[in-house]
């Protein structure tokens, strides 16, 4: 009796006491989330010592008053009535500061600078906090009105409003129409209203838990804020598959006649075998994201790893307990029509698919050629996919600091509140003063940058040049700048200065942050290929299979990059959709993605080639096999596969755009994954390649047994 079937029967048989241990970390859980869930952060940083870094730590050391961490915002006022320099403007200023100290979150507040031509003031303002800035956006918001207009952006205002606007997709998108669509397609697969309910109650549950964990590690570790996104997500998505095919399996069970101890018994030893593989295999796989060293993928991918975990824990345990006590009442509240043939694998839609794969199989190098040709096809865009970051200017309009950044480009278009900060460390005094009196006349003739200002610190012999960046602070413009600055122009002014000059900034971090993503990016790649690699020879005793198995995950990952650079990137289909028209994807999101299809699309992988190994090994006919195998799992891939579309479909309604990319691409994967992968090119290589499919060399025969869903009695192989 292997573990899962022994937690099966455990669990069943004592469901008080699973229910009561479960109770207690549901309770636990919410307390530490209401109590503990704080310090998220919606800025990224760099784990190391970058050259951004380098420079906020000498900057920090020699100019204490400096905010080397770019932690300042800007008040911009324009007045279409008051004369920017008369009394009635002067008295409002004054009125107005008070309003802001008042508030309580501002530590200091001046004026910066005045535009006559555009009768503006800009007004620099130190806020305590993300949170803090909520009520400074509340004075700023009262202000407008009378002839004035008032906007607010920056460090602290973008980031609370990054924290609000993830706020607002989370219970808009994934909890208002991604949980209620995956409800529907739950009681579509199953027929039942009940049934459909018992997974949805599971992934509930999970994230939940998962959360309650979250909030310990909040305690001492700084967490990105989108990892409440990315965890609630995921525990939809894998909560209530993992649930599926567990309960799937057991109506199946059930089916035949055996009795509900023994069902849920059949349950935990083969499709609980297969989530805890599954499941294993996805935690595992995102654990090759903390080789890149970011906070936020870092942050993004705990949150995927301990939902999974709790999600499968509860799978292995809670819901064998809650099968013991509800037994054939999951089947209640039948749906009409569609509950006639509760719990018949091969009737309805397994019939229709089985007829696809047989038409598939009969012209198997056709069927290949066409269809690899569209997924191809759809990858093609992928050489125009470019990396980088969508920070305040796409914000929705809506938002504080997007009005106040669009009032800023109007009025002070390089007076950004995120700088560039060049640091020179060593040498001449004198010299580097008139170096960087050189480089900044230099960096105010391009465009990209405005007139800065000299700092020197003669006791430390360290110089800092503060120069304002034009535009959106991590848009390409300035990205391209700083790029340029660190490999062209600093070179040509302090080469053989003997000094050491280091770029800072926000720009500059973001500039360490991509390359942070991509250098790494070969190992995570080759970490998660290789793995998938051994676990599926070693699951399925084939390489074949598991060379197959990885191109066709690459081949799905390619199509889904290639329609994520063609919808927003190029624009097509983006008004359709509603997402925005970008010139970047998010540096985090294709690495992240590829990570997440790989350890999804796991699933089905598993599920399927299992039951297509359960009745090679009863019929020795790959044909049958992959006819039968199809046909019967494939109302509960399409039903899983449509669920976690449904999910990412949540994310992609909202209006992040870095979640519109992430939602969008994985729910094209895995509807491409699990239609015309599965059931078209994964048939058609299998055909060809026959039995040669099941290839393993004599050399690797020592490899264990783990067959990952299999029957207990091999006579019910044939009837599966």
């Amino acid at each position: 009796m292997g573990l899962t079937e022994r937690l099966a029967r455990a669990s069943a048989g004592r469901p008080r006491r699973t229910f009561a241990l479960w109770g207690v970390a549901v309770v636990v859980a919410v307390a530490l989330i209401a109590t503990s869930l704080h310090g998220l952060s919606s800025n990224g940083n760099v784990v190391g010592n970058p050259e951004s870094t380098k420079a906020k730590d000498t900057i920090a050391k020699a100019f204490p008053g400096v905010v080397a961490s770019e932690q300042q915002d800007v008040i911009v006022i324009t007045s279409q009535r008051y004369a920017i320099n008369g009394p009635r403007f002067r008295a409002f200023a004054k009125r107005y500061f008070a309003e802001l100290r008042a508030t309580g979150k501002v530590r200091d507040v001046r004026v910066v600078a005045v535009s006559p031509p555009s009768n503006s003031a800009l007004v620099s303002v130190q806020i305590t906090s993300d949170s803090g800035a909520h009520a400074v956006e509340q004075v700023v918001q009262k202000a407008n009105g009378g002839g004035l207009r008032v906007g607010i952006t920056g460090y602290h205002s973008t980031g609370y409003d990054f924290g609000k606007q993830s706020q607002t997709d989370l219970e808009k998108g994934e909890l208002a129409f991604g949980l209620p669509a995956a409800l529907v397609v739950l009681v579509l697969v199953f027929g039942a209203l009940v049934a459909g309910l018992v997974p949805v109650l599971m992934a509930i549950l999970s994230i939940i838990v998962a959360l309650g964990l979250v909030a310990v590690i909040s305690l001492g570790f700084t967490l990105s804020v989108f990892i409440v996104n990315m965890l609630t997500g995921m525990g939809l998505a894998l909560g209530i598959d993992y649930s599926l095919f567990v309960v799937s399996r057991y109506r199946e069970e059930r089916l035949r006649g055996l009795a509900k101890e023994d069902a849920i018994a059949r349950a935990g030893a083969t499709a609980s075998r297969a989530v805890l593989f599954s499941g294993s295999t996805f935690v595992v796989a995102l654990v090759g994201m903390f080789i890149v060293p970011t906070s936020i993928l870092r942050s993004l991918a705990l949150g995927a790893i301990l939902v999974g975990i709790v999600s499968v824990a509860a799978a292995l345990t809670l819901l064998p307990a809650l099968l013991s006590v509800a037994g054939d009442g999951v089947d209640k509240l039948r749906v009409p029509i569609l509950g006639r043939n509760l719990g018949r694998t091969g009737a309805g839609e397994g019939r229709f698919w089985q007829r696809v794969v047989e038409a598939v199989l009969r012209r198997p190098a056709l069927s290949l050629a066409v269809a690899a040709a569209a997924m191809l096809a759809a990858a093609s865009p992928i050489f125009g996919l470019h990396i980088g970051a969508n920070g305040v200017s796409t914000l929705p309009a809506n938002l504080p600091s997007k009005q106040g950044y669009d009032l800023l480009q109007r009025a002070f278009p390089v007076q950004n509140p995120e700088p560039a900060r060049i640091v020179v460390v060593g040498g001449d005094s004198a010299v580097v003063r008139h170096d960087l009196a050189r480089l900044n006349r230099r960096l105010a003739g391009t465009g990209s940058f405005g007139a800065g200002t000299i700092q020197t610190s003669t006791g430390d012999g360290v110089a800092l040049l503060t120069s304002p960046v034009r535009g959106d602070p991590v848009g390409g413009a300035a990205v391209k700048a700083v790029r340029d600055l660190r490999a062209n122009v600093i070179p040509s002014i302090f080469d053989g200065s003997g000094t050491k000059v280091y770029v800072g900034g926000v720009t500059a971090e973001n500039v360490d942050y991509f390359d942070a993503v991509t250098s790494p990016t070969p190992y995570v790649l080759l970490f998660v290929l290789g793995l998938s690699f051994i676990l599926l020879t070693v699951a399925f005793r084939s390489l074949v299979v598991a060379l197959v198995s990885v191109l066709l995950n690459l081949l799905s990952v390619g199509a889904a990059y290639g329609l994520l650079t063609l919808v927003f990137l190029y624009g097509d289909g983006a008004s359709l959709f509603g997402f925005q028209h970008t010139h970047v994807i998010d540096a985090w999101v294709p690495l992240f993605l590829f990570s997440v299809l790989f350890g999804l699309s796991m699933d089905y992988q598993v599920f399927l080639m299992s039951r297509i190994k359960e009745r090679y090994d009863a019929s020795g006919s790959t044909h049958d096999a992959v006819a039968g195998g199809v046909g019967s799992t494939a109302r509960i891939i399409t039903g899983a596969a449509l669920i976690i579309v449904v999910v990412f479909a949540g994310f992609a309604a909202g209006k992040l755009v870095m979640f519109q990319q992430m939602g969008f691409g994985v729910a094209v994967a895995l509807l491409l994954d699990a239609t015309i992968i599965r059931s078209v090119v994964l048939p058609s290589m299998l055909g060809l390649l026959d039995k040669r499919s099941w290839y393993l060399p004599g050399w690797l025969e020592w490899l264990p047994h783990v067959e990952v869903e299999r029957t207990a009695n091999p006579e019910d192989a044939a009837a599966v």
